[in-house]
Order: structure tokens, then C-alpha cells, then sequence
């Protein structure tokens, strides 16, 4: 065996001894810290938790609850740390084990005094679930995606205003659902656009009537109306037309349909542009 030969053998030893030596380190770490939290009373578990919630660690916050649960399933201390862990999964963006720890309290305690808060936090985890990536990253319009979590928003957000309508969170759950049919009925009003630009009058027309008549008094019924008007006379239905017109004229006098100006769709162009954010008539100027 040459020199070199032997000398790498022994660099690669030393370098085993190394990586074993580390590896055996960080083991005896880790159960040297789970022993630590044996037997720790309840309150400084909880306190463990609190303290990095409030510094804004949502996930040693998540562990340090997880543990207390673990060690002590029963008791006030217990059931407030199931609720923060709930929080801060919603907090980490780890929506779907928030919903998952939701329900799991609920299961557990239907008629606790925090139950109204625990839909309420559903509604937001619900709200922002699937769509809040897309949203940030690629601006593209929730309304436009599937609605289907926030559809279960809407409903959590219901339950706290109709089962607990005293309660603290029952103001901002109505706002929100307010929100949410706006968002409810800007989706119906695109389908309607999407249909009208492709001379599918009838189907046009059926979306429009659905908005108008399932989510009154949001903020996109008069473009709804428009629309209305501008399909059924591209059907050739003056009648109707004339008096969606009027109804339109009488509600929303300056709305653009009335100057020929709407729906102002995007040019083709932008369709065939990667790096264009996504746009509707509803955007354009």
C-alpha cells in the first residue's frame, strides 16, 4: 500500500468518526430534551407555548402544545392548548392540519365556551386555503379558482352569526360573508362575460339572472343587469333588453354600458403574453 493510498483511508476514517460522532450528538440531544419535558408541570408547558406564540413561533408553538395534549389530555390547560395549536397551524400557513385540529375539538367539545371561536378561525383557515398561494405569487383572482373551501368559509362564517350572534366574532364573521358573496358573485358575472364574448347569449343570460337573483345587492348586480341587456340583444330580444336597460339607467346611470363602453374585454395579445397578470372586462379601465 503507497503513502497516499494510506493516508486517504485514514482521512476517510476520521471523517466517519466525525459524522458518527455528530450523529450520536444530535441523538443524545433529542433525548435528552424529551426527558427534559417529562414530568414538566402543565402550567410550564403551557407557558413554553405561549410565550412562542407570542414571539411569533408559530411551529415551536405548535410543538410545545402538541406535547402538553400529549402528557396531559384532560383539563383547561389542555383544551386552550388544542385551540392554540389550531391558531398556530392557521398562522404557519399549514391549513390543512388546522382544519384537522378544528374539527378534532369540536368532536371533542361541541358546547365549549370557545366554539364560536373555533368556527371562526375554520371560516379563515377556509378562506384562505387553496387560493392564498396563487393569490400572492401570481396575482391571479380568487374568484375566478374553485370555490369550493371558500363556499365552506361562507358557511362557517354562517354558523357563528346565526349559533353565536353575540358573540365577539360574530360582526366580522357577517363582514366577511359579505366579502364572500361579492366574491360569490363576481365568479358568476366572469362565467356570464366569458359566454357573452362567445356570442353564447343564452347561457349568458342564465348566469346574469342567477347573480341577480341568488346574491342581491353585491357589489357587481349592475353589471350583472348590463350584461343581462347586452345578451338578450345579441338574442335579438329588444324588449327585455330595453328594459334591462332601464333598470340599469334608473340603479347605475353612469355605469359604461349605457355609453357603449362595456364589456371592455383585454386584447388577444395579452392571452399570448406568459408574464401578463391575469385580467377580466371587470379590470379593465
Amino acid at each position: 500500500m503507497t503513502q497516499r493510498s494510506h493516508a486517504l483511508r485514514l482521512t476517510c476514517l476520521l471523517l466517519t468518526v466525525v459524522l458518527v460522532a455528530s450523529g450520536c450528538a444530535r441523538f443524545g440531544k433529542m433525548f435528552k430534551d424529551e426527558e427534559a419535558i417529562e414530568g414538566v408541570p402543565v402550567e410550564q408547558l403551557y407557558e413554553k407555548g405561549h410565550t412562542s406564540m407570542t414571539r411569533g413561533n408559530w411551529s415551536q408553538a405548535e410543538t410545545a402544545y402538541k406535547r402538553l395534549v400529549a402528557q396531559y389530555p384532560y383539563g383547561p390547560y389542555t383544551e386552550q392548548a388544542m385551540v392554540e395549536t389550531a391558531y398556530a397551524q392557521y398562522k404557519a400557513g399549514k391549513h390543512e392540519e388546522a382544519i384537522s385540529s378544528i374539527d378534532r375539538f369540536l368532536r371533542t367539545y361541541p358546547t365549549h365556551r370557545l366554539a364560536s371561536y373555533m368556527y371562526y378561525l375554520r371560516g379563515l383557515v377556509n378562506s384562505n386555503r387553496d387560493t392564498v398561494f396563487l393569490q400572492k405569487v401570481w396575482s391571479l383572482d380568487a374568484s375566478r379558482r374553485d370555490l369550493a373551501t371558500p363556499m365552506q368559509a361562507f358557511n362557517d362564517f354562517k354558523i357563528v352569526t346565526e349559533r353565536y350572534p353575540n358573540s365577539r366574532y360574530a360582526a366580522d364573521a357577517l363582514n366577511r360573508m359579505a366579502q364572500l358573496r361579492n366574491m360569490f358573485a363576481r365568479h358568476e358575472l366572469e362565467t356570464a362575460l366569458y359566454y357573452l364574448r362567445r356570442t353564447a347569449y343564452v347561457a349568458a343570460a342564465d348566469r346574469a339572472r342567477y347573480l341577480i337573483e341568488t346574491y342581491p345587492g353585491t357589489e357587481h348586480q349592475n353589471d350583472a343587469v348590463a350584461t343581462l341587456a347586452a345578451a338578450y340583444e345579441g338574442l335579438g330580444e329588444e324588449t327585455l333588453a330595453n328594459d334591462a336597460r332601464r333598470v340599469l339607467e334608473q340603479n347605475a346611470p353612469g355605469h359604461p354600458y349605457l355609453s357603449g363602453d362595456w364589456p371592455d374585454y383585454p386584447s388577444d395579445w395579452r392571452k399570448l403574453n406568459p408574464f401578463a397578470t391575469e385580467k377580466s372586462a371587470l379590470d379593465m379601465d
